[in-house]
């Protein structure tokens, strides 16, 4: 299996990845609330994780990726009663 470096922000240096489980990894994204219209951002968070979890994927690891997505519940106008916006 290849080796895999990523940056730690808080030690500012590159540092060898290593699962805790080998070959198992797993992933847990929390997703978009959605409340609004889809914009681009929302699309941010499902491009670069499923990004990570292919090429995870590719040098040999076997990944449980698990995302979702919050529904808020928020209601038209953000009134207590009235048609959900979902």
């Amino acid at each position: 299996m290849e080796k895999l470096f990523i940056y730690n922000t808080l030690s500012r240096t590159k540092e060898e990845f290593k699962a805790i489980n080998p070959p198992f990894l797993g992933m847990y994204v929390c997703g978009p609330t959605v409340y609004s219209d889809v914009h681009l951002g929302n699309c941010r968070t499902f491009m670069s994780f499923d990004l990570m979890y292919r090429y995870l994927t590719h040098l040999g690891y076997k990944v449980r990726y698990v995302r979702n997505i919050t529904d808020a519940g928020h209601l038209e106008g953000d009134a207590d009663v009235g048609e959900d916006k979902i």
